[in-house]
């Protein structure tokens, strides 16, 4: 070991090998249910954007504005991800835009009031792993909530129309029904957070550890993480349950 990215795996050809085996595991396992080939897309992808995303890193974290201007990328591509998932299909630009408020809008404001008060470091180093960790959760949490929220005013139309029958608003219709979307979507959230340190030693824990803080404020940066994980999706599964029963997503 060399260095602290080998402090965890190896890094050489035995690691090379073992990932491309792990891929075809997954295509191969993925078969059944139609997967493989969105398995190989994410894998190859994968490569690419973290290839990508290290030549990008050594030079935006530098400068406070490359940093923000990147987050906002970030943001850009996850609200378009999640209009992708929801929508099953190519989202037009609506669709991204109603998609940035739970998506990106609840991760930008809290990266920014961390900020101003001095709890995150106003270097790129500390605001682009905090906005992308908040931002990848939003994000799927925004797409199972609205996928679940569609299934579920589908599946249960009938419904619907018996609450429009008795003088609900459209709007108040929809939101009885679809609105238990909310609760199934924050489980591994909550899941995550009551088993850390139980069941499972996250990221930035050890990422922490292995770069030479003490072990007690590697805990207290992961808490703030969770916690700051469970705000945010809060919010990202209210805003979209709300949206979709005004039928804007």
């Amino acid at each position: 070991m060399n260095g602290v990215g080998d402090a965890v795996v190896n890094i050489g050809p035995a690691l090379a090998v073992a990932i491309v085996l792990l891929a075809v595991v997954a295509v191969l396992v993925n078969r059944r249910s139609g997967l493989a080939t969105d398995t190989v897309v994410a894998s190859v992808r994968a490569v690419v954007q973290l290839a990508a995303l290290a030549g990008v890193l050594a030079v935006v974290v530098e400068y406070l504005w490359a940093s923000a201007l990147f987050v906002l990328v970030m943001a850009t591509a996850a609200a378009f991800t999640s209009a992708r998932r929801i929508r099953q299909a190519a989202p037009d630009v609506r669709a991204i835009g109603w998609c940035v408020g739970p998506v990106a809008v609840p991760t930008l404001i809290l990266v920014v009031v961390l900020v101003l008060v001095g709890v995150l470091p106003d270097r790129g180093i500390a605001v682009i792993p905090t906005a992308g960790i908040l931002l990848g959760n939003a994000m799927v949490t925004t797409s199972l909530t609205g996928r679940r929220a569609h299934d579920e005013l589908t599946t249960r139309a009938g419904e619907v129309e018996a609450a429009l029958s008795l003088g609900l608003l459209p709007r108040d219709a929809r939101l009885e029904i679809c609105a238990t979307a909310a609760a199934t979507s924050l489980i591994p959230g909550l899941d995550q957070t009551r088993a850390v340190g139980l069941v499972t030693i996250p990221g930035a824990f050890v990422g922490m550890v292995l770069g030479g803080a003490s072990v007690w404020a590697a805990a207290a940066m992961q808490l703030f993480v969770l916690i700051g994980l469970l705000a945010v999706s809060s919010i990202a599964a209210l805003v979209t349950v709300e949206l979709v029963a005004r039928e804007l997503m």
